[in-house]
């Protein structure tokens, strides 16, 4: 994501303007805030926050399937190993 020039704020500005900051968020823009001229931490709205997490927590779950599917595919092809085989490889 590209910031306007008025989106990116030095740390040590926000500190002073910390409330403005959060309004200008809060009605939907998004502070890249910097230190010592890189990039540090982002001021985000806590819902778009919520929704991050969400998508993160869905990914993850996908991913799982993905990997669930992927060990069912193998069984049903009897790609399987014993149990010693597993405890070998893993040791």
């Amino acid at each position: 994501m590209t910031y306007a020039a008025q989106d990116i704020v030095p740390i040590s500005e926000a500190r002073a303007r910390l409330t403005e900051l959060a309004e200008e968020v809060a009605a939907g823009a998004e502070k890249l805030l910097t230190k010592n001229g890189a990039a540090y931490v982002a001021l985000i709205d806590a819902r778009k926050l919520d929704y991050y997490h969400a998508l993160e927590a869905e990914h993850a779950h996908l991913v799982l399937l993905d990997e669930a599917e992927a060990g069912l595919r193998e069984v049903l092809a009897g790609q399987r190993v014993s149990p010693e085989q597993l405890l070998d490889a893993l040791a």
